[in-house]
């Protein structure tokens, strides 16, 4: 029996993926847990095989969770769960320890699939992840060619604008009417999806690449 911890912030999404695991035999529900912070404190109570890890979360968000979760249960495997299937966020995820990328599209079957890899020590991507990882290992720009960059979505490149104008985490949230955790998260994901270690970095590649306007 490969016993699942569930971890999204999406309610609706952690009860889909609890009916999925109830049809079958061989799969158990372990706990859920809402942030990656609920997380790492259910473990202590709870025993589990796989966690199933949703990437883009308030707060505590999937690079960070599934770094700790290495950390302190190394033992675990870690399937991530995303709807983003960007080369840099694929290997962000790898490099803090994930043992699969699945996307959440997949279906029923893929799932199930993807859960019985990583619970018995192998490794598992979605074909549409595996495909974009190779296109980017394969890539092969010139010396004054651009990298190739992710896709930032509509409200990433909104943040990444006004951080490029100077907003502090409090004015974007007031300026984008959205929360101050919310506007931390996308900062994090902007960071990992550019490769920049900083703000700074941010302004620097956001303007260089022509991501947003300055």
């Amino acid at each position: 029996m490969i016993r699942v911890l569930i971890v999204d912030d999406h309610q609706l999404v952690v009860d889909g993926l609890k009916l999925t695991l109830a049809q079958a035999d061989d799969l158990e529900c372990a706990g859920t847990a809402n942030d990656g912070k609920e997380a790492l404190k259910l473990l202590e109570q709870v025993e589990a095989d796989v966690v199933l890890l949703d990437i883009n979360m308030e707060g505590m968000n999937g690079l960070e969770t599934c770094r700790a979760l290495h950390h302190r249960f190394p033992a675990l495997a870690v399937l991530a769960l995303s709807t983003l299937k960007e080369a840099s966020m694929v290997k962000a995820m790898l490099r803090e320890g994930a043992a699969g990328y699945l996307l959440k599209s997949a279906d029923t079957q893929e799932l199930l699939k993807a859960i019985r890899k990583v619970g018995a020590g192998q490794r598992y991507y979605s074909p549409e992840v595996a495909e974009a990882v190779m296109d980017s290992l394969s890539a092969a720009p010139s010396k004054e060619a651009h990298p190739v960059l992710p896709v930032l979505t509509r409200r990433e490149r909104q943040v990444l604008q006004l951080i490029i104008h100077e907003y502090t985490t409090a004015e974007i949230a007031e300026e984008l009417s959205i929360k101050f955790a919310t506007v931390e998260t996308h900062r994090r994901n902007l960071l990992v999806k550019l490769g920049a270690r900083n703000t700074a970095g941010l302004v620097r590649i956001g303007l260089a690449y022509g991501l947003v306007e300055g």
